[in-house]
């Protein structure tokens, strides 16, 4: 499908405030896939798909998430928020024919995150942070080290909803802690011997 098809697919299933959103997400995915050397077509695909079952009914996901062999079930025992990055990419896939997995995968971790993601994951994730309607505490500082390290932005960011989380009494969803985990590098011997001095 194309990039036309795809937005008024969207379109019919979102509201209109989450559609404004979709396309501040498409225009920051395009623009970190440019900067980092992600795929800019599969970032614009994924970030015009990612929330498409956002608002579909709490059992109709459940019912998928229930019956679809290749979404983890544990979800259920998490946020709502979470499901439907999961639900959407099994539906896109089946009723948009997207096959892409990169494309596929970047939908599905786009809230949770998880270890070791890739580029173009990192770029719709973080883009989903920082599009220019989102309005938070501490966005532009995480828009701000967007500009400068992808890896450290993204981990801010997950940081940021963990703590959300703990200070509302939340359960973790643990491919989120693992993301973050895994983006923050563990400092060299010559990085811990600089901070020693300053």
């Amino acid at each position: 499908m194309k990039r036309k098809q795809l937005l008024e697919a969207v379109r019919e299933q979102i509201t209109k405030h989450r559609y404004e959103h979709t396309l501040g997400v498409v225009d920051t995915a395009i623009r970190l896939a440019d900067k980092y050397g992600a795929d800019k077509e599969k970032a614009e695909t994924a970030a015009i798909l990612h929330d498409y079952c956002k608002f579909w009914p709490e059992d109709k996901m459940r019912e998928i998430i229930e019956n679809t062999p290749v979404i983890p079930k544990d979800l259920l025992e998490y946020d709502k928020e979470l499901w439907h990055a999961h639900v959407g990419a099994e539906v896109v896939r089946s009723e948009l024919g997207i096959e892409d997995e990169e494309v596929l995968d970047a939908i599905r971790y786009h809230t949770s995150g998880r270890e070791n993601m890739t580029l173009l994951e990192k770029v719709v994730c973080l883009a989903d942070y920082i599009e220019p309607g989102r309005q938070f505490p501490g966005v532009d500082e995480l828009r701000a080290a967007a500009e400068e390290d992808l890896d450290r932005a993204l981990a801010k960011g997950l940081g940021g909803t963990i703590t959300f989380l703990v200070n509302r009494e939340k359960r973790i969803y643990p491919l989120t802690v693992l993301a973050r985990n895994s983006l923050i590098k563990p400092k060299t011997k010559n990085a811990q011997e600089e901070e020693k001095r300053i």
